[in-house]
């Protein structure tokens, strides 16, 4: 069952102490008290690092690892389709996630440490197997949430597992496959337990299929569709004394994509010398690549004081390789295209019990960042008319490179007011001098109100600062375009700016019975410079753009509901989120687009009014069945995004037993169908503000995991 906790309170955890089963085996008591003993100290660490980051005032949807489980995918679901689960999330095209109207905007943290954000198109930068518990997390953030603040994406790392008995194994794992449509083939394995004071964990898998992106057209296979994708997470942690350690984590993805095709397209130009390729043989391609390590100390000084700091970098690259030919007959241009962000940093939480009502906590962020476009293209001469002149190409370059520092320090307080009143209140500070230069002290509040053991209210205000996204900065330099087939909409060129925002948030959750659990919660948004994206070329990279004014608002619903060996989940959410004036990239948008945007409050292209998930899980005689579904009222299109795509449903379903195989031991099996009613819907029908090209949902899919747990 998927839970919902509205809203949350950290406070730091009393010490842990342990007791052991008597032994008649002197040598093997000692091993498994020392062992236990270091579970113990690592647990007391894990809940002191918890208590560095509150969520007082926001709302909070945790995944467990049983949650994860009862998905039809289970631990093989990508991390996107496990958040698109919670409530006020809405798909994207090429797996983008946009939550409560916003356009991506998310930060990843790993163990409370930022994970810089990723260049990516489409791919996925972290795996699900390594998380132990997620958490999303919304609404009027605390004082140390900044930057990307649509949503936090808290992950929770696995450690050592535990035998029958509960004791802790020395070592643990699981190594699985799956097959299934598309010509999928996955190889999975994770590892994990203690050596000494040491513990770790890693995880590796490998993906090939063909559909590796939304499929361009309403049929069953792609075209032109293939992709690998390679992941890596490790986790290594030492245990310096009862009251420190050193934990060090990585992560590396590496992913290919074919650009798939659409049939039946008629050649816009001509080439010298060419005869133009079929639209479905063309053989455009994209690549996504990141790296990112965290080096971490953690400190537990006294009963009051706890500290972490950490040093991070992170190296992410994408390049776009066209169809030589077939780029600049279909589309007027054809483009190399690479991307690359060198980040690397430091970031310092601090937490300190004053007294029994108050605890104070503060914390520096600093990021240093290395930023480039390479961008070589071919295009043809135009004249005034945008027409061709000459079938004769010439080459572009348009290359940028850029250095940046982010700077941001935040100080709280945690005041227990009442025996029912929690009030945290605090502001941050943010410089950001990258391609903008620009700075905010951003005040924040947030409390929680028990009316009762059963029925809980929290409230919020949050000023966010939301610096735009090196990665997504389009640096095109529209005059060098001026007079070619690739010409851009208007000349106006102005750069990116950050979001300046005010966010108002209040809910309620209500245990109705023993089992069944109610949550409410409604938002607000007032934005000045509300930032969006949109995939502007041809190549599938999304750039930064601004509108003048923004307003966003919504109302959640949950409800959860467990008895016995049967749990049940339902979301549904109502959103608006409008835009007014672009004020930035205006290049990318037409004169009368520009006067119609400018004058009436234009729908985001992200815009989704309904929303909603479902999902039930039962274990019956060792057998778990579970089943889920989503639904959306369609995102925006047309002209200025003034009408929508038709709703869709789509259901999904699942059942898992694990075996007793003679030779192998247990085997755990899981047979999943996606789409269990092949329904052909689309996510974008390729019109809309920033929209490419068209997204269908896939085709009803079958798929089969075996895994070994050892």
């Amino acid at each position: 069952m998927l839970t919902m906790a509205v809203h949350a309170q950290s406070v730091p955890s009393e010490p842990v102490t342990a007791s052991f089963p008597p032994s008649t085996d002197r040598a093997a008591t000692e091993s498994d008290k020392t062992l236990g003993a270091i579970v113990v100290t690592a647990k007391r660490l894990d809940d002191a690092r918890n208590a560095l980051s509150p969520q007082t005032g926001s709302s909070v949807y945790r995944f467990d690892g049983s949650d994860i489980n009862a998905l039809p995918m289970g631990e093989n679901t990508p991390l996107n389709q496990v958040l698109l689960r919670a409530p006020g999330v809405v798909q994207g095209s090429f797996g983008q996630l946009h939550v409560r109207g916003d356009h991506s905007n998310l930060q990843y943290r790993i163990n409370g440490v930022i994970v810089p954000e990723p260049i990516s198109g489409f791919g996925q930068m972290l795996d699900t197997r390594f998380a132990d518990e997620i958490r999303l997390i919304t609404g009027a953030l605390p004082a140390q949430y900044g930057y990307r603040t649509a949503g936090v994406v808290d992950i929770r790392t696995k450690g050592t597992e535990t035998d029958e008995t509960g004791e802790p194994k020395s070592i643990g794992g699981e190594v699985g496959g799956v097959i299934g449509s598309h010509t999928d083939r996955e190889v999975n394995a994770q590892v994990q337990g203690k050596l000494g004071h040491v513990s770790y964990y890693l995880s590796g898998s490998f993906v090939e299929n063909n559909l590796g992106i939304e499929n361009p057209t309403g049929g069953s296979q792609a075209i032109h569709d293939h992709t690998n994708q390679r992941k890596a997470f490790g986790m290594l942690s030492y245990l310096l004394n009862n009251d420190s350690r050193v934990s060090f984590l990585f992560g590396s993805a590496n992913s290919r994509f074919e650009i798939p095709n659409r049939p039946g397209i008629t050649p816009q130009f001509t080439l010298v010398g060419a005869n133009a390729p079929a639209s479905e043989d063309l053989t455009s391609s994209q690549r996504e690549k990141t790296d990112f390590q965290i080096l971490s100390y953690q400190r537990k000084v006294s009963e009051a004081l706890d500290y972490q700091i950490s040093l991070f970098h992170r190296k992410s690259r994408l390049e776009y390789t066209p169809d030589p030919v077939g780029d600049l007959v279909y589309n007027g241009i054809a483009s190399y295209i690479a991307r690359s962000n060198d980040a690397y940093g430091i970031q310092t939480d601090v937490s300190y019990v004053l007294n029994q009502r108050h605890t104070v906590r503060s914390g520096v962020f600093a990021q240093r960042e290395q930023f480039g476009v390479r961008n070589t293209s071919s295009v043809f001469p135009a004249g005034a008319d945008g027409m061709q002149v000459s079938s004769v190409p010439f080459g572009i370059v348009d290359n940028t490179s850029h250095t940046g520092t982010t700077i941001g320090i935040y100080l709280q307080d945690e005041w227990t007011a009442t025996e029912k009143l929690i009030i945290n209140y605090g502001a941050r500070y943010d410089q950001v001098r990258t391609v903008v230069d620009e700075q905010q002290l951003s005040p924040r509040i947030g409390l929680i109100y028990e009316f009762s053991n059963i029925t809980r209210l929290h409230a919020g205000y949050a000023r966010y600062f939301t610096p735009p996204a090196t990665e997504k900065i389009d640096a095109t330099d529209v005059s060098k375009f001026v007079g070619t087939t690739s010409a851009l909409p208007s000349d106006a060129n102005n750069s990116v700016r950050s979001e300046r925002s005010d966010y108002f948030d209040v809910g309620v959750s209500h245990q109705v019975t023993r089992n069944l659990t109610l949550g409410l919660d409604a938002y607000f948004r007032r934005s000045r410079h509300l930032q969006d994206e949109g995939q502007f070329g041809n190549a599938l990279i999304f750039s930064s753009f601004n509108f003048g004014r923004g307003k966003i608002y919504g109302i959640e619903g949950t409800a959860s509901y467990r008895n016995g060996n049967f749990a049940s989940y339902l979301n549904l959410s109502i959103s608006r989120a409008r835009g007014k004036g672009i004020e930035t990239g205006q290049f990318n948008f037409s004169p009368m687009e520009q006067a119609f945007i400018a004058s009436n409050w234009a729908h985001l292209d992200h815009e989704q009014t309904v929303a909603a998930s479902f999902g039930a899980s039962y274990l019956w005689d060792g057998t778990l069945l579970t089943a889920d579904a989503i639904y959306g009222s369609g995102l925006r299109n047309g002209f200025a995004n003034t009408t929508h795509l038709p709703a869709y449903i789509q259901f999904n379903i699942a059942l898992e037993r694990k075996f007793d195989v003679s030779v192998f031991g247990k085997i755990k099996s899981r047979f999943t169908v996606i789409n269990l009613f092949d329904r052909s819907y689309q996510l974008r029908d390729g019109t809309g503000i920033g929209v490419g090209a068209p997204q269908y949902s896939p085709r009803r899919s079958f798929y089969v995991s075996v895994s070994k747990p050892f």
